[in-house]
């Protein structure tokens, strides 16, 4: 049994330091299998968030690092079975960076993958899947469109938080004064 203890943790040890080397380069900071959404800087968090092929390669290098496929350089290079695993995790992920970037501007209070380290989130993406697809994130009863959010069914509640991601990119780029 200890020996099965042992090679979890270092599989976890293995998966830490290739996810999150690339991020310890690319944004300066200190990443680790406990790092959670809201443990990123409000830097990291905007970069991620914000749409284009610079914030793909960032999730991809962690995904891919993780999951011990590579680095992200050789995401296009992969069987199309992984290259939709690694993007099924990406957008995944991306939606639940933007969800916290919401609930750091007060517009959500919670979302179900909020107490996830990033680590775990990859990992155990389709159990984390099921997760978020059960519950939507809750908007907030003082943001000006709880009232329609409230109205709403729960698969049509997902998509309002959704349509509201650009609006909160925006906002958050104004809150923290890039």
């Amino acid at each position: 049994m200890a020996d099965i203890v042992h090679l979890q943790s270092y599989q976890t040890k293995v998966a830490e330091k290739k996810g999150f080397s690339p991020w310890h380069k690319r944004f300066g900071e200190v990443f680790s299998r406990k790092t959670r959404l809201s443990d990123l800087s409000e830097r990291t968090l905007y970069f991620l968030a914000c749409p284009g092929e610079e914030n793909a390669v960032a999730f991809y290098e962690l995904i891919m690092g993780v999951m011990g496929i590579g680095e992200a350089l050789k995401f296009y290079y992969l069987e199309h079975t992984e290259k939709m695993i690694v993007m099924d995790i990406h957008l995944f992920l991306l939606d639940q960076v933007r969800f916290e970037l919401m609930r750091r501007l007060g517009w959500v209070n919670r979302f179900p993958c909020e107490k996830q380290s990033l680590l775990e989130m990859v990992r155990s993406f389709e159990k984390m899947k099921v997760r978020a697809e059960r519950k939507p994130p809750e908007l907030s009863t003082s943001h000006p469109d709880f009232d329609a959010y409230e109205k709403a069914s729960d698969m049509d509640k997902k998509v309002f938080i959704r349509r509201m991601f650009p609006k909160a990119v925006e906002a958050f780029k104004k809150k923290i004064k890039l």
